[in-house]
């Protein structure tokens, strides 16, 4: 990517989009494109399209969704998958018809069968049935996959897909219920602290395994594929892991020490763990030359400094 291009990253506040706009900065990259919500709605057709016409980007990000943890996709699927599709089709249609050099769509590891083989590799896509609790967020995310290599292969484009593992990083999201399991635990034991509480329930068995990723990794990784590589290059998509996993009762006792709580642990085995096991195969992209850098203990410390900078702030969702 030429360093002056008009670079568009869409959800440029998010956990993802932050991340990528302090990857690029660094990266000497100028030109850079935002909107907030309420400068432009992404499920507005109309309005996408005037926004294309107007800004004329040379390569496109696609950070933009709704996202959330498993209490979020159970109490909002129609939410998840309106959203997400037309986000997608909007962002991803309209870059088609401005003639946008490049795209990166990022997607989630949802995509995959609830029980597909681990670690889950690019092929295991649609060999089985999907994890019941986000279900409608993970087809949205398949087909934002399906158009991007869809337009490449009608069309031409050069739009490619990421499918990250599961992030974390500065600018996520805290909500009790709506986030996911590390920003949630990091609240979590952050409360149960302050407050002097004996004890910390967390969520299920403790026995499903997670793999997790910094979203300043996740960010590196997807600027080394725009900077080096074509869709052409990586097929369909291609994963973005760490290539690790550990216990939900590893991360738990992980997140305690970080944040600094010295109470009991305890688990709520009536409420669901989500699939038994996520970890993906990223031996495809660590061939193409990319590794991880941030170590999980270093990242949760990152993590735990931001959540209190928010929390000053007066900005950590109620």
């Amino acid at each position: 990517m030429d360093r002056n291009a008009k670079i568009y990253v869409a959800g440029h506040r998010g956990l993802v989009g932050s991340a990528l706009m302090r990857r690029l900065q660094a990266g000497g990259y100028g030109n850079l494109i935002t909107r907030g919500h309420s400068e432009l709605d992404l499920t507005d057709q109309q309005a996408v399209r005037q926004f294309y016409t107007a800004e004329k980007p040379d390569y496109v990000f696609v950070a933009a969704a709704k996202v959330g943890g498993i209490h979020a996709n159970n109490a909002y699927p129609a939410d998840f998958i309106y959203q997400n599709l037309m986000i997608e089709c909007n962002l991803i249609h309209g870059a088609y018809r401005q003639d946008v050099k490049k795209l990166l769509f990022l997607g989630s590891t949802c995509i995959f069968p609830k029980l597909a083989p681990q670690p889950m590799k690019e092929e295991h896509l649609l060999t089985g049935s999907l994890e019941p609790t986000n279900e409608p967020y993970a087809v949205a995310k398949i087909a934002g996959i399906k158009m991007c290599s869809s337009y490449n292969r009608q069309y031409g484009t050069n739009f490619m897909s990421v499918m990250p593992t599961n992030l974390y990083g500065i600018n996520d999201n805290y909500h009790p219920q709506d986030s996911h399991v590390l920003p949630a635990l990091i609240r979590r034991m952050h409360e149960a602290k302050a407050r002097g509480d004996k004890q910390v329930t967390a969520w299920g068995t403790g026995n499903a395994r997670r793999e997790f990723l910094s979203s300043d990794d996740m960010a590196d990784a997807c600027v080394f594929l725009m900077e080096r590589f074509d869709a052409k290059d990586l097929g369909e998509f291609i994963n973005i892991g760490v290539g690790y996993d550990l216990t939900i009762r590893e991360v738990v006792e992980l997140v305690a020490k970080v944040v600094g709580f010295n109470g009991a642990l305890l688990f709520d085995t009536s409420k669901p763990d989500g699939p038994p096991r996520k970890l993906v195969d990223s031996g495809r992209l660590a061939a193409l030359g990319w590794k991880p850098k941030v170590a999980l203990e270093d990242g949760l410390r990152a993590a735990y400094q931001d959540f209190l900078r928010q929390l000053e702030a007066g900005t950590v969702r109620l």
